[in-house]
């Protein structure tokens, strides 16, 4: 299907570009998102006829969005959830908890703006995207542990997980050697 663009998509085309398109992404998301308008001769003629206009709501669009990229460019989300010794999380951290955390700070967005490849499993610090407009992203830290003494460590750069591994390993040299020593003791010296 051929669709006119009426913002700029990613991997797709700019404001007024004429692209082909699967007909399912034209029904399902372009049309309905008002991205794009069938490339039909009157459509054309439309598009031409508000070119202006798109293109200053555009602009403006743009503005607010570079605006509100400004206050949440950078900062960092705490998120405390229940996780295994290993750091894997009992379920997962999705776009709409990044999403929720950032708009209880304060910051103003939608859900479907954060850009999460995949949700995150495991504790840990994650630098994430959040797309305010087409053209403008923001990136925000998330410390995702298991209490904030945890993310205070996270964020000081300590791998809790190794730092929590090596300390078992530790303490399991620790008592071995308890044990040999009092297991001497008990003995006395071996007799030859």
């Amino acid at each position: 299907m051929q669709v006119i663009l009426l913002e700029r998509v990613e991997n797709l085309g700019v404001i007024g570009d004429t692209v082909k398109v699967r007909d399912g992404f034209a029904r399902n998301f372009l049309l309905p998102q008002k991205k794009a308008l069938r490339a039909t001769d009157a459509n054309k003629k439309l598009f031409e006829e508000r070119r202006a206009e798109i293109e200053a709501n555009n602009a403006k669009a743009k503005a607010d969005a570079e605006k509100a990229s400004g206050k949440i460019d950078g900062t960092s989300y705490v998120l405390i959830r229940q996780a295994g010794e290993a750091g894997q999380l009992y379920g997962s951290v999705s776009s709409r908890d990044i999403a929720d955390e950032i708009v209880k700070a304060g910051g103003k967005i939608e859900r479907a703006a954060v850009v999460l490849d995949k949700p995150i499993k495991t504790i840990g610090l994650y630098d994430v995207r959040v797309r305010l407009h087409a053209e403008v992203y923001a990136n925000v830290k998330v410390n995702v542990a298991r209490s904030t003494d945890e993310a205070e460590r996270q964020a000081r750069g300590e791998n809790v997980i190794a730092s929590a591994q090596q300390a078992d390993r530790d303490e399991a040299a620790a008592q071995a050697a308890d044990l040999a020593a009092s297991a001497f003791k008990d003995d006395g010296p071996p007799a030859e």
